[in-house]
């Protein structure tokens, strides 16, 4: 770890970041350090017009923006305009897509990389998600090595590439074709192979695009199971790592792994969240009425870490790996060091609803009753039958009996039901975890940023999970930043 400030080892870097994750810490490095010298900012659109709108819209025209042009006022468009360049680009291509205009000056100019960019949805179809999460940050680290001043490469992955493991999940590299239930024969290449020649011939017959989207999702999910992961996203990422660390040689690597990330715990406020995802779906079903049960273990650790302290992580392992020739993986959670179980979130969930009820369209305030829990899967298949699929099927029967006379009910408990199983199909991995994420390489990088950087600097770049007080965040900050970006009326 270089022994300066963080602040100034910024200063004068240019830095190329990817990904929209990436947008939080480009609006910290804004913040702190305006003399950067160039930050460059890939996204995906149509031409460049396309991108500079999508910078304006989704990027300055966001309120996680608001601190920094309170700081900066008037100044603020003449600093975007010397110090960001917008770049028309996709990592799914050679050279990140970028036109041959532009190579040459990044070529020279980039210091840092950060590739954030990934899709996050676990059941995306498996030929986006391959060509995003696993080749993607192939192309990047290519990129990378183009790039002649590099100091260091930083890509963002996620904890839960260990899948379903129980125990310690270690701070550890994939090898190229493991597994995760000893499967032999997974080749990263052949997976491309096979979804090529799967597209070929189902385009062949002529298939409707949907149809081809649905068969893209059950491949993937069917590959990730043969090999042990529960889902595309974490198998796709995880071969992404695998690829990376294959290719990589002397580029200084690092690899974050962060586990659920949560709305912002501190900066620029708290409370910022960009959208509804994860397991905030239960907050939102149970907000407003859709869920009586909670599906999950009680006991289980949910590993929860707040955005900006992802960000901040970020980029204090960048200064500390910068022209460091390895690979190096940080566990950025909490379920080491600053637990918190399923259990607990049901509580605060139901204290915060009961405290501030939500009212929906009609006016009707929603209110929430303690949830019954579900703490295994044959349980949570047990209730579903007895409360909504018999009674479904029953209602169903009466409606045509009746000549559609309870089609609105009917509508509404199907709804509720098809909400309810989609939830538990998509998060049973995250709700019934069995492990604990080894933080020991974060835990070094906490006590070395303290050591090295002083108090000061240790505050403004805070990733400590044992800072957060759990009652309060969930009470005054994230549920409440959850009705107010992931609620509609």
């Amino acid at each position: 770890m270089e022994c300066l400030s963080i602040v100034q080892f910024l200063e004068n870097k240019s830095i190329l970041v990817a990904g929209a994750t990436g947008f939080l810490a480009k609006e910290k490095i804004m913040r702190v350090q305006p003399k950067v010298k160039k930050l460059y900012l890939l996204l995906r659109a149509e031409d460049s017009v396309s991108a500079l709108h999508r910078f304006n819209t989704e990027v300055i025209g966001k309120d996680l923006f608001g601190v920094v042009k309170e700081k900066y006022g008037a100044n603020l468009n003449s600093l975007i305009l010397e110090r960001i360049t917008v770049l028309n680009g996709d990592i799914t291509c050679d050279d990140l897509g970028l036109q041959e205009s532009i190579l040459e000056e990044l070529f020279q100019e980039v210091d840092i990389i950060v590739n954030s960019a990934a899709t996050t949805d676990f059941d995306e179809r498996y030929d986006v998600a391959l060509g995003i999460n696993t080749y993607g940050p192939a192309n990047v680290l290519n990129f990378s090595k183009k790039c002649r001043n590099l100091r260091v490469l930083l890509h963002v992955s996620t904890a839960y590439v260990c899948g379903e493991k129980e125990g310690l999940v270690l701070e550890t590299p994939f090898n190229m074709g493991a597994t995760l239930n000893g499967t032999r024969g997974l080749e990263i290449d052949n997976e491309k192979k096979i979804v090529n020649e799967l597209l070929k011939k189902i385009r062949a017959e002529s298939a409707p695009e949907k149809y081809i989207a649905s068969t893209m999702k059950e491949l993937g999910i069917q590959r990730a199971n043969k090999y042990g992961w529960p889902n595309t996203y974490a198998f796709t990422k995880a071969m992404g790592e695998m690829l990376l660390g294959n290719l990589r040689e002397e580029t200084p690597l690092v690899i974050i792994r962060p586990t659920i990330i949560t709305s912002t715990f501190q900066e620029p406020f708290p409370g910022w969240l960009e959208g509804v995802r994860n397991i905030d779906s239960f907050v939102v079903g149970y907000g407003k009425g859709k869920m009586s049960c909670f599906p999950g273990d009680p006991q289980s650790i949910v590993d929860l870490i707040p955005a900006d302290m992802v960000v901040n992580a970020m980029i204090v392992s960048i200064v500390a790996n910068a022209d460091e020739p390895k690979q190096t993986i940080y566990h950025i959670g909490t379920s080491m060091s600053n637990p918190v179980h399923y259990r607990s979130l049901q509580n605060y969930g139901l204290r915060f609803f009961t405290e501030r009820p939500w009212v929906d369209k009609n006016g009707k305030t929603v209110i929430v009753k303690k949830g019954k829990e579900l703490g295994t899967m044959e349980s949570v298949r047990r209730y579903m039958q007895i409360h909504y699929l018999i009674p479904l099927k029953m209602l169903s029967l009466v409606n045509t009996a009746s000549c559609q006379y309870f089609q609105g009910t009917y509508l509404d408990i199907n709804r509720k039901v098809q909400f309810l199983m989609r939830l538990v199909q998509l998060f049973r991995p995250y709700v019934f975890f069995k492990g604990v994420f080894d933080d020991m390489n974060t835990e070094n990088l906490i006590r070395a940023a303290k050591e090295n950087y002083g108090i000061i600097e240790y505050e403004m770049f805070n990733f400590d999970p044992k800072t957060i007080f759990w009652d309060d965040y969930f009470m005054y900050t994230h549920i409440a930043a959850v009705v107010k970006y992931g609620f509609r009326r």
